[in-house]
């Protein structure tokens, strides 16, 4: 898989980086998938993101790789603690890397836009529905 090609910033295409392990994964799935809109969904559950990768989303959501880290999972603080955690960015992709389950949400990449997701019903303002449809 290339992600470089996934932000590259299709106008036609939903790219959606997810875990189908998690209720937000499956639930945003759901949502993306019974939009009109292309879509490509990562199921980060199953296919391991490089860490290249992750600093690439990071960059483009205008974030750190620590804040896509959700450190009150509870497998994150099984493996860490609850109290401040000093890793460096390496550590943090491997934390990605071998718990998936740990990524705060899921990753919307539309177009030039990218928006990490918390509540599935989120994802509905970026499928690309006519707000005149809405209205109507």
């Amino acid at each position: 898989m290339n992600i470089m090609g996934v932000l590259a910033e299709d106008e036609k295409q939903m790219t959606l980086i997810y875990n189908s392990e998690t209720s937000i994964g499956k639930q945003t799935l759901a949502y993306a998938e019974a939009s009109d809109k292309k879509l490509l969904s990562i199921d980060i559950s199953k296919t391991k993101i490089t860490g290249t990768q992750w600093a690439e989303i990071a960059s483009h959501l205008g974030t750190t790789i620590p804040s896509l880290v959700d450190e009150e999972h509870p497998n994150f603080v099984k493996n860490y603690g609850d109290d401040y955690v000093n890793l460096s960015e390496e550590d943090w992709i491997k934390v990605l890397q071998n718990q998936p389950e740990v990524l705060t949400g899921c990753i919307v990449i539309n177009g030039k836009e990218s928006v990490l997701i918390t509540n599935p019903s989120d994802i509905v303002k970026y499928l690309g529905v006519d707000s005149k449809e809405i209205e109507d």
